[in-house]
């Protein structure tokens, strides 16, 4: 089978290799036909690594993925070949302290596509994964079933954040994943969003769906424009680019009292922040942690209409063009902001 494999620092090679090994009895084999491309794969793409996570090239990543079910191990009873499914990239082990406690995304032993020492990623023809971690998705197209994954980002770090219903929130970062807590939050009830990012584009898809106001960091001073609109600060914001500058707009934007949920990965191994603001404040610090049980939901929202996110989508690759579909997301040309790697 063909798939696409990290080689070295933004070198991508489309290689053969080995069908996946035979299956186990509640495995499904899985034919992938899309996956889209993560801020997490471009870390991997363009550093290497993230934090401790360190590439060992060469690798495959990749971990947004829908697919259609090819074969199904003997115990395997809830899918037939033929049927389209949502691909939960983590295989969590169900029997550690974590799990236990129903917190599978922190599991101690998990196995999560593309990232280094766990899973091979899904860029690749076909795919092996747990029937537990499949999803029925007839009722959503295939694009919408490969963006389920990000969503529940989105959708994960608005139920963290408590009740938002007539609550005004930021928004720092307006990419895919802070796009897809916009989606979320706007379900959630919430009276206003601000949203930020550093390109123009974005800034656009945000007022687009639906934000009360957007704008560029390198361009404005957003602190004073969000305040300016909203002199009693915000309840909740959420940094969802990963920048050191965001994490302190966040502090002098969070209301008393209010929460700032951390959903963006740095590129770097720390971050800071204004201890004194922060503690005279009484901020509440969120740290979101991928994704736990938010599937089903997300699914829902999208077969019931109550969000539409294929206006992510900007542009499509096949499988022989991942690398310029990468090196397009990590130089943010021609407009992008999601790619998908159609394969089927």
């Amino acid at each position: 089978m063909k798939s696409a494999v990290l080689t070295g620092i933004r070198t991508i090679e489309i290689i053969d290799q080995p069908p996946p090994a035979p299956l186990r009895p509640t495995d499904l084999l899985l034919k992938v036909i899309r996956v889209g491309i993560c801020g997490s794969d471009l870390h991997y793409y363009t550093q290497g690594r993230i934090g401790d996570q360190v590439v060992h090239f060469p690798y495959s990543i990749g971990h947004e993925c829908s697919a259609v079910v090819a074969d199904t191990g003997k115990k395997a009873t809830r899918f037939k070949p033929g049927d389209r499914v949502v691909v939960d990239p983590a295989v969590s082990c169900g029997i550690c302290d974590q799990c236990r406690m129903g917190h599978y995304h922190t599991c101690r032993e998990v196995r999560f596509l593309g990232c280094p020492g766990q899973r091979e990623g899904c860029l690749s023809e076909f795919l092996v994964m747990p029937e537990d971690c499949c999803y029925g998705a007839q009722g959503l197209n295939p694009d919408q079933a490969a963006l389920v994954e990000p969503l529940t980002i989105g959708y994960y770090a608005v139920q963290l954040s408590g009740d938002l219903k007539g609550k005004t929130i930021g928004i720092l970062g307006s990419g895919p994943i802070g796009l897809s807590v916009l989606l979320s939050a706007r379900t959630a009830g919430v009276s206003a969003v601000y949203m930020t990012d550093r390109l123009e584009y974005r800034i656009h898809a945000a007022i687009q769906q639906g934000a009360a106001w957007a704008g560029n960091p390198d361009r404005t001073d957003i602190v004073r424009e969000i305040l300016r609109h909203e002199p009693l600060e915000l309840d909740v914001v959420f940094e969802c680019c990963g920048q050191q500058t965001a994490f302190e707009q966040a502090i002098q934007l969070c209301k008393p009292m209010g929460k700032i949920a951390i959903v963006g990965i740095p590129e770097t191994d720390q971050s800071s922040f204004p201890a004194h603001d922060a503690r005279r404040k009484g901020l509440t610090f969120i740290n979101v942690r991928r994704q736990n049980a938010c599937i089903l939901p997300v699914i829902d929202l999208i077969e019931t209409g109550r969000i539409s996110p294929d206006f992510m989508i900007t542009h499509r690759f096949s499988l022989d063009q991942t690398a310029k579909a990468f090196e397009l997301l990590a130089d943010y040309q021609d407009g992008i902001i999601k790619a998908i790697v159609e394969l089927g």
